[in-house]
C-alpha cells in the first residue's frame, strides 16, 4: 500500500546506516585534524555535536520505533549534556507532536477497512490533513455522526514491521547514540524496554479499553480530563476531541504560574490513576498531554499503561520514605523483603565478619529524592543533569547496579518516574512535590512524621539531600 512505513527496505535500513557511517567519517576527520595539531578538546566536542546533528535529523525523518527512541530523548533531554542538546531542543520538541504524515489516499483506505466503506456517513466531516503525527499513528480531527467533535487516530500500515525493524537497527547503533548522550542513558535498555512496551500501542482496543477506564475513573473532575471513547478497531480509534495548549508550548512559552500548575497536575495524575483505577499512564511525554482553559490536565494516548490491580505498590513508598530519611539499614530491610536486594559475594557481611556499610545505598539516590525532602522544590535542568550522574555514573550507581535486583514492575515505574522527573525540570516547575507524595504514594507518610508545614522550606530530620535555593 502507498504510504506505508518503509519496512525492512533499503531505504530505511540505510537511513538507519547512515550514523555509524558518519560517525566513522567524523572520527577520521578529528584524527587528521589530531595530527595536525588541533585542540583535542574542540576537535572532540565538533564530532559530538555533528553526529548528534545527524542522529536527532535521521530520528525525526522516521517513523516507528525510531521516532520513539527519539521521543524518550526529546523527554529525557533535561538530563544529557547541555552543549549537545542545546541547538536541537527544538527539534526535539518537535517529535514529541508531529513527524512525516501518511498520503491521504492511505488514510482513506485504513478508514474504509476498519470503519466501512461508508465510514463517511459516522465521519460526515472529516480533516483529511492530520493535525498531530507521532511514531506509530497521526491523528485527524472531525465530527462524529451524533454531531461531537472527536479526534481520529490511523495507524499507519506496516508499523509492527517497522518498529521490529527499527529496534533492531536502533541496538546495533546503541554505541554510537551511547557516544551522543554522553553515556548518561542505558540505550540497550531503553530500546528493550521500548520494544515490549510498543507492542502494546499497537492494538488500538487494547488503548480504547485503557482509555474507558481512565475516564470513567475521571469523569467530571476538577484537575482532570480524559476524552470518552466514542469508537474503536485494531488500527482506528475515534475518541473525543480535548482542547487546552500542549505541554510543549507551556515549557517553551508559558507564565511561570501556568508551568507551575501544569507540573503540579502532572505529579498528582501519576498518583491518581493507581489508586483510583489500578492504572499508571505509562507513556509521559509532553505530546500527550494539555492544559485546559479552564485549568484542568488534559490527558490523552493510553497505549502503554502499567497495571496495578491492586493500586501503588506499599513497600515502594516506605522504601523511598527511607531514603529520604537517610535511613539506609530502614531502605535495606524494606529491599531484601521485597526481594529487590542481591548479597554481596561472601554473605551479608562479605565474608569478613564486618557489617556492610551501606552508605553507597542513599548516596546514590539522594539527588533524585530530593523534591521528596523539601517541602516546595524547583525542578531545572541542572538539578535533573546531576542528580542523574549521580544515579548512574558513580561509584555508589555502579554498586546500586551490582546489587539491586529490578523486577519488571519497578523497571516501569522507574522509567516513567523519571520521565516525569524531566518533564517537571523542562518546565522548571516550583510546586509542593512531597505534599502530592504523601497524599497519593501508601508508605511514604506512614514512616515518619513530615518537616514542619509552617517552613516551606524546611528539610527532613536526618534527610540526606542538601538544601538548595528555591
Amino acid at each position: 500500500m502507498d504510504g506505508e512505513l518503509p519496512k525492512g527496505t533499503a531505504r530505511r535500513f540505510m537511513k538507519m546506516a547512515s550514523l555509524p557511517v558518519g560517525f566513522a567519517g567524523r572520527t577520521a576527520f578529528g584524527l587528521a585534524r589530531r595530527l595536525a595539531g588541533g585542540a583535542e578538546d574542540l576537535i572532540r566536542t565538533e564530532i559530538e555535536e555533528r553526529t548528534a546533528r545527524q542522529l536527532f535529523a535521521v530520528l525525526g525523518e522516521l517513523k516507528g520505533g525510531a521516532q520513539k527512541f527519539g521521543q524518550v530523548l526529546s523527554v529525557m533531554e533535561s538530563a544529557l549534556p547541555e552543549h549537545l542538546v542545546r541547538p536541537y531542543r527544538a527539534a526535539l520538541t518537535s517529535l514529541q507532536e508531529s513527524g512525516p504524515a501518511l498520503p491521504v489516499r492511505t488514510v482513506h483506505a485504513v478508514l474504509r477497512e476498519h470503519l466501512g466503506e461508508d465510514w463517511r456517513e459516522s465521519l460526515p466531516e472529516f480533516g483529511d490533513k492530520p493535525v498531530a503525527t507521532a511514531s506509530i499513528g497521526q491523528v485527524h480531527r472531525g465530527r462524529w455522526r451524533d454531531g461531537r467533535e472527536v479526534a481520529v487516530k490511523v495507524q499507519h500500515p506496516g508499523a509492527a514491521e517497522a518498529l521490529a525493524s527499527d529496534f533492531g537497527h536502533l541496538i546495533r547503533i546503541s554505541p554510537i547514540i551511547d557516544r551522543v548522550t554522553g553515556g548518561e542513558l542505558n540505550v540497550k535498555e531503553i530500546v528493550a524496554e521500548l520494544r515490549a512496551r510498543t507492542i502494546e500501542e499497537l492494538d488500538y482496543l487494547h488503548e480504547a479499553e485503557s482509555q474507558a477506564v481512565f475516564a470513567k475513573a475521571f469523569a467530571d473532575d476538577p484537575d482532570f480530563l480524559v476524552p470518552a471513547v466514542v469508537e474503536a478497531t485494531e488500527r482506528v480509534l475515534v475518541t473525543e476531541w480535548l482542547d487546552g495548549t500542549p505541554a510543549s508550548a507551556v515549557m517553551a512559552d508559558g507564565t511561570q504560574e501556568d508551568r507551575n500548575r501544569l507540573g503540579l497536575l502532572l505529579a498528582r495524575f501519576n498518583h491518581a490513576g493507581p489508586n483510583r483505577c489500578g492504572l499508571l499512564h505509562a507513556d509521559p511525554h509532553p505530546g500527550n498531554f494539555r492544559l485546559t482553559g479552564d485549568g484542568r490536565l488534559g490527558v490523552l494516548d493510553f497505549g502503554a499503561v502499567v497495571r496495578l490491580p491492586d493500586g501503588p505498590i506499599p513497600s515502594m513508598g516506605q522504601m523511598i520514605r527511607a531514603c529520604v530519611d537517610g535511613d539506609p539499614e530502614r531502605m535495606v530491610a524494606l529491599m531484601r523483603e521485597a526481594g529487590l536486594l542481591r548479597e554481596r559475594r561472601g554473605g551479608r557481611s562479605g565474608g569478613s565478619g564486618e557489617p556492610e556499610d551501606w552508605g553507597w545505598l542513599t548516596r546514590s539516590l539522594e539527588m533524585l529524592v530530593q523534591p521528596l525532602v523539601e517541602e516546595v522544590f524547583t525542578f531545572d535542568r541542572a538539578w535533573l543533569r546531576e542528580a542523574v550522574r549521580r544515579a548512574t555514573l558513580t561509584k555508589d550507581a555502579e554498586v546500586l547496579r551490582e546489587r539491586m535486583v529490578m523486577l519488571p514492575e519497578h523497571v516501569q515505574l522507574q522509567r516513567v518516574w523519571m520521565a516525569e522527573m524531566a518533564m517537571l525540570s523542562q518546565l522548571g516547575a516550583r510546586i509542593p512535590y512531597r505534599a502530592e507524595a504523601v497524599a497519593g504514594m501508601p508508605g511514604f507518610a506512614a514512616e515518619a512524621a513530615a518537616p514542619d508545614a509552617a517552613a516551606p522550606d524546611a528539610v527532613a530530620p536526618g534527610a540526606v539531600a542538601p538544601s538548595r535555593d528555591s
